[in-house]
């Protein structure tokens, strides 16, 4: 083991971070307007938290990491930030930035021809999508994502950021469930059950139950 700084590292030059538990808190972006920037994602919904002077922070409601800006934070020239914000529902997410008066651009789906216009017919997972800006022109690109891409979220730590995604998860699992009944011509008593499975194998990105 070697040591740079008081901290080891393996003998192949890899640091051993990887056994370490972590989470990204918070992505700063650049703002030319402080009190500007703060007004326009507090009509997004998003959350004022306490912070030192000279940091304002917000965090996207069932988001584990926040966005910050201030006037001494960023170096980079407003409006260059883009970012990806995911949902359950992006026409419903549409919908809630149209009634706060926001201007969002259509909802479209990557197809295989590139762009096409309305969500994706089979609404799978990272197709739809739709983007909006704040008042410096940094961009937003909302997302819908249901079932993750196999390995990007670990089965045994499934969890829901908000009670409409936890719905949303509900409604899917139980669309499913009704097929998995009709293949099988009789009623599930365990239906609790085969919910949980499929709402974890879906969030994970594995196999679904049948």
């Amino acid at each position: 083991m070697t040591a740079t700084g008081g901290h080891s590292s393996d003998a192949g030059g890899t640091a051993s971070v990887g056994r370490v538990d972590t989470k990204l808190e918070v992505v700063v972006i650049p703002v030319s307007d402080v009190d500007r920037a703060r007004d326009f994602y507090r009509t997004l919904g998003w959350r004022l938290d306490v912070t030192p002077p000279g940091v304002v922070q917000l965090t996207p409601p069932g988001s584990g990491c926040s966005v910050q800006f201030g006037p001494d934070l960023a170096s980079a020239a407003p409006g260059s930030a883009k970012a990806y914000l995911i949902v359950s529902d992006i026409e419903a997410a549409v919908d809630a930035l149209v009634d706060a008066n926001i201007a969002v651009g259509e909802v479209y789906h990557v197809g295989a021809e590139g762009r096409v216009s309305g969500p994706d017919p089979e609404r799978r997972s990272y197709r739809s999508r739709a983007s909006f800006s704040d008042p410096d022109g940094n961009e937003w690109l909302i997302q819908e994502v249901t079932t993750r891409l196999p390995g990007r979220i670990d089965a045994g730590a499934t969890s829901f950021g908000s009670a409409g995604d936890l719905a949303s998860a509900l409604r899917r699992a139980e669309a499913a469930h009704g097929e998995h009944e009709k293949r099988t011509g009789e009623a599930d008593a365990n239906w609790p059950g085969w919910y949980a499975k499929y709402m974890v194998h879906e969030q994970a990105g594995t196999e679904l139950p049948s």
